[in-house]
């Protein structure tokens, strides 16, 4: 007894100072006497809470939900739910954390707050709004701004992630993260401008709410504003703002914030600004998205956007292994999804496997019907690139969703067009015309109105026949343009036109509906229009003709021009005591004086005999016959005297020191201009 009582006397004591200790936040030390209790009553359920308890406050989640597993018999469900879904919240295990609150027996304040937490992580935001609605009308405490806060998130969220147009909560923006919140919504719905507004005032907001706090520094405050600029520069991108993006960007990371999602999400937009270029800084920014905790950070389309760009990134970089793996993750994570097959198709593009590319995607789209239309437009585009334009229309045809559409018409038009099969041009035009007739009869019960995108298709398919002289089978499309507007002058004449050819009789009645002259003529004045200061042409006026038509005598009337005549352009070489040729103007061969090229003079010279053979200097030196004539003036010599001992005429005398002058234009040329002779 005097054992127990002593124990009994120890434990007050330790349990006076756990309560101490608790109230002034030292839970390390609580928890050294909340061991010793338990050392004293190793089930004490009360003591087992506390140790929880200080564990979760010590942030050692993974101890805490030990001690919960390990003591399951006392820490019953009802005892100690929310501490175990709590750390099973902080540890990330998600599901877990949402079974843990849903087998609760009783559904307290603290796991209805969690569990909208919980649904905010798990994605479930139709849930989460619910849910946290309830919370706002049932409670009545301080934590009211937090909830508000926490619901705008959630509104944001659906706005971005699905799409959904949210509705006005009322909440008042009077503080910086109403403000980003309800920034992010509108970023959601594209009303770009309204929420840069927004940031800005959600900046402004949060610059006065800790400028208040004198211990707060400026880098503090930019550290604070770090998740604000990171939308700013998001919306600049989105605007095509790209330099100004980049740079804010850049501003960010070097603050070095904390937040590992932020930096992760700053990094994967970088990468987007990139693209194929830069692929450097892209390759040390794929690192900030790699960072621990991440996952835990973003939601499941951040994460598979992010994984989408590094696969890109390994495209341009030319990492096809790479590419290959990242992209077949990403297609078994998400099967229907686009972009991993889009990815490995034109990573077949870069390595010349067209073929394969384009049965890649065939099958994707046998796979996936409904996602058929988008592939198929990513085949006709590889079949072009290939140049078999018939393949592409094929397959662009087979896409019946879009057949109707005026873009789809309008390419298939002009590529036919391309190939000159005029045939296969119109059928496009018929099919689209008809499915508007049928559309529209079964949509006004046979009044078939025609719409305007039906009237554009059916003016196009009439002015490309008469185009291409298929004026017989434009008759149709014309009538119901003028069936549809009977004022339309313009389509009657193009009628009439084509009736012309066809039936002449009827374009005779139809040009009966034309206007008349006297009602299109307009009333201009002739005169005053081509006397007129924009006048280009100004018809002379006539004169008074003379019975007679007499011609004027040289003095009277008009004086005809006398044209000045250009003095002709002498030789260089010309001589005025010379007398010119006579036989200069016919060409050298039908000259008296011509007595042919001398042939074979430099190969009489040549030494006769077997290779390696030496001559004598006699034999090659023409120097040393006095007989031998020179055959050519020397630089600086007279004119030389032809063996008839007549003069060359001017226009084939060389003048003196001509070679040297030559060679000397020749070495400017080659020295100064890029062209040479």
């Amino acid at each position: 007894e005097m054992a127990a009582a002593a124990g009994a006397a120890a434990a007050a004591g330790l349990w006076s100072e756990v309560n101490r200790c608790g109230q002034n936040g030292d839970f390390a030390r609580a928890l050294k006497s909340v061991n010793k209790i338990l050392q004293i009553n190793k089930d004490d359920v009360t003591a087992l809470q506390c140790k929880v308890v200080c564990l979760i406050q010590n942030g050692n989640f993974k101890e805490a939900l030990g001690v919960i597993n390990t003591h399951t018999k006392v820490l019953t469900s009802d005892v100690i739910a929310f501490e175990k879904a709590y750390c099973e919240y902080r540890l990330n295990r998600i599901e877990s954390a949402l079974k843990t609150i849903q087998s609760a027996s009783q559904q307290t304040d603290k796991l209805k707050e969690l569990y909208g937490q919980v649904l905010y992580r798990l994605e479930r935001y139709d849930d989460c709004l619910a849910a946290y609605r309830d919370l706002i009308r049932n409670s009545q405490d301080e934590y009211e701004e937090e909830r508000k806060t926490n619901l705008s998130a959630v509104v944001a969220a659906q706005s971005t992630w699905e799409k959904v147009v949210p509705e006005d909560l009322g909440l008042r923006e009077a503080t910086y993260e109403l403000c980003y919140n309800s920034a992010c919504a509108l970023i959601g719905q594209g009303k770009l401008n309204e929420a840069m507004k927004k940031l800005q005032k959600a900046e402004e907001l949060c610059r006065q709410s800790l400028s208040e706090d004198s211990d707060v520094t400026e880098e503090d405050i930019e550290a604070e504003l770090a998740i604000i600029h990171g939308q700013m520069a998001y919306i600049m991108q989105l605007q095509g703002r790209t330099e100004d993006a980049l740079q804010l960007y850049n501003q960010i990371i070097k603050l070095k914030p904390t937040d590992v999602g932020l930096l992760a999400v700053i990094a994967n937009n970088i990468i987007t600004i990139n693209k194929d270029q830069n692929v450097f800084d892209s390759k040390k920014k794929v690192k900030l998205t790699n960072a621990e905790g991440v996952e835990h950070k973003l939601s499941k389309k951040q994460l598979q956007a992010i994984e989408f760009n590094k696969a890109l990134l390994a495209m341009y970089t030319n990492q096809a292994d790479q590419c290959r793996k990242l992209s077949a993750s990403l297609q078994s994570q998400s099967p229907e999804h686009l972009l991993p097959v889009l990815i490995q198709a034109a990573q077949l593009c870069r390595e010349k496997q067209h073929a394969k590319a384009v049965g890649l995607l065939q099958d994707f789209a046998d796979q996936h019907p409904a996602n058929a239309a988008e592939i198929k437009l990513t085949m006709a585009q590889l079949k072009i690139a290939q140049g078999s334009v018939t393949k592409a229309c094929m397959i662009l045809r087979s896409i019946e969703e879009l057949q109707h559409k005026p873009g789809m018409v309008s390419a298939l038009v002009t590529m036919y067009s391309h190939e000159e099969d005029i045939d296969s041009a119109i059928e496009v035009f018929t099919q689209a015309i008809q499915w508007y007739q049928q559309y529209q009869a079964s949509q006004t019960r046979g009044a078939n109105p025609k719409s305007p995108v039906h009237l554009s298709l059916i003016r196009e398919a009439a002015n490309f026949k008469l185009k291409h002289g298929r004026k017989k089978e434009a008759i149709s499309d014309l009538e119901e343009l003028w069936k549809q507007n009977p004022k339309d002058v313009h389509t009657l004449a193009q009628l009439i036109s084509a009736y012309s050819l066809v039936d002449p009789e009827k374009a005779k009645v139809l040009s009966k509906h034309l206007p008349s002259s006297d009602t299109m003529s307009l009333k201009v004045d002739v005169d005053a229009l081509e006397n007129s200061h924009g006048a280009t042409y100004v018809r002379k006026k006539a004169g008074k003709l003379t019975g007679d038509n007499q011609q004027k005598e040289p003095g009277q009337g008009e004086v005809k021009k006398k044209k000045k005549k250009k003095k002709g352009k002498l030789p260089k070489n010309y001589d005025p005591k010379v007398t010119p040729d006579p036989e200069r103007w016919l060409p050298m061969r039908e000259r008296s004086y011509y007595r042919g090229r001398k042939k074979g003079k430099k190969k009489d010279q040549v030494g006769k005999g077997t290779q390696g053979s030496t001559t004598t200097g006699s034999e090659l030196d023409a120097s040393r016959t006095a007989s031998s004539p020179p055959t050519s003036p020397r630089p600086g010599s007279g004119a030389a005297v032809s063996a008839t001992s007549n003069v060359i005429p001017p226009r084939h005398q060389k003048p003196a020191g001509a070679p040297a002058t030559k060679k000397k234009q020749q070495q400017k040329k080659k020295k100064g201009a890029k062209g040479g002779w």
